[in-house]
């Protein structure tokens, strides 16, 4: 029972493909922290996940076809022999880890009871454990190849509440400090778990957009509350398609949406390079009566097309930030140095920051650095993170260099 070894009647991996697109997760630990911390990694490798107290365990598994409970042992062990009892009289079909101290005299008496019920009792995972050793207990359940998402309803993950904003954090370079943060839309599907914006957002031109970007506005401005009343101002950046400044009401509209609070001192709106190109009157108008306002406007995923800059003239976008097409392999490619080296020039006569999208590796850390971006974007400094995440770990956690 305690070797490690999966039991006899363990599910195996195909069964879980059967089962679902996705294996399901239920974290039943009454310690909050601990369950946001499983929580991120077992979302990082794919699964689905609900969370809560040992009390909601039943709510959460009645009439659900759940793949794996993991069962925490901090509201004892009393407690988590109810819930292996009630999942037994459910008809629990799932798998389930314990994860404790490997010397409580409990986790045996657990473990005992959970095979006199027929249970499929995973072997422990001891506490207190890392993201290695999570992931590695895990790992057989986890999606071993990429699921293909289809394309999804934006509209009906509105209704339904799925949408949510993640935040990805902008480096200084030179300080090595946070500069800000960048919101990025995400949907939390009850089937697919984490869906990434390609599969479900509209063309700008759709009507459901206008609902969308009234949605990220007044989410970063909830969530920008919440980071305030830790840590202070941060800047956030908000994408938004160019189309939205073409409805005379749309920056009257923003601006209301803004965060009323003494210590805001403003907002990022990006715009995507290939849609300003096409319309740049219209977006150096809505530039200008932003700055009234301590917004900004960022040409982003700025790529091939960066010629376009030199025609702008007067300049009243406060950063540019090109796209990883550019930056990543920089270190170890002359040519993209070259480009990348003529775009910081321009931006410096331009009176607009630069923001390196993309950085992987410290080698083009190192080498953006050095051709003078201003900001670094990108998975070596941090992958986009729900804002419980980003608030507790990148906001309070000095910035480090692997």
């Amino acid at each position: 029972m305690m070797n490690q070894q999966p039991p006899t009647n363990a599910v195996s991996l195909n069964e879980f493909g059967r089962r679902r697109v996705r294996p399901s997760v239920v974290i039943a630990d009454d310690k909050p922290h601990i369950r946001n911390f499983v929580r991120d990694a077992l979302e990082d490798m794919g699964f689905i996940v609900e969370d809560g107290g040992s009390d909601r365990l039943v709510n959460l598994t009645a009439g659900r076809k759940m793949d794996l409970v993991m069962l925490g042992l901090s509201a004892g062990g009393l407690t988590a022999s109810r819930a292996l009892e009630t999942l037994a009289a459910t008809g629990f079909d799932g798998q389930i880890m314990i994860f404790a101290p490997a010397e409580l005299p409990m986790v045996e008496a657990l473990y005992e009871l959970g095979e006199s019920l027929s249970l499929n009792m995973l072997p422990l995972l001891p506490t207190p454990f890392s993201d290695e050793t999570l992931r590695q207990a895990v790992s057989r359940l986890a999606p071993q190849e990429p699921v293909i998402l289809p394309t999804l309803d934006a509209a009906q993950a509105l209704r339904a509440g799925w949408l949510e904003l993640w935040y990805q954090p902008k480096i200084n370079a030179r300080s090595l400090t946070i500069d800000g943060a960048e919101a990025l839309i995400r949907m939390r599907h009850p089937t697919w778990g984490i869906v990434p914006p390609a599969n479900f957002l509209p063309d700008p031109d759709d009507p459901n957009f206008a609902e969308l970007s009234f949605f990220v506005l007044s989410r970063a401005a909830a969530d920008w509350q919440d980071f305030a009343a830790d840590h202070g101002h941060i800047e956030l950046a908000v994408n938004l398609p160019l189309t939205y400044f073409s409805d005379p009401l749309a920056i009257e509209s923003l601006i209301m949406r803004l965060p009323q609070h003494p210590a805001f001192e403003g907002l990022i709106v990006e715009v995507n390079s290939n849609e300003l190109a096409s319309n740049i009157e219209l977006a150096r108008s809505a530039a200008r009566q932003l700055r009234y306002f301590n917004i900004g406007l960022s040409i982003d995923d700025l790529g091939a097309d960066w010629p376009f800059l030199l025609e702008i003239g007067d300049c009243p976008f406060v950063e540019i930030k090109v796209d990883r097409e550019f930056v990543d392999g920089v270190a170890n490619d002359r040519l993209k140095q070259t480009t990348c080296r003529s775009i910081v020039e321009l931006a410096d006569q331009l009176g607009a920051r630069t923001v390196a999208e993309g950085v992987e590796t410290r080698a083009d850390f190192v080498m953006a650095r050095e051709l003078g971006f201003d900001v670094i974007q990108g998975f070596f400094f941090g992958k986009p993170m729900p804002p419980r995440k980003f608030a507790r770990h990148t906001l309070r956690e000095p910035v480090r260099i692997n």
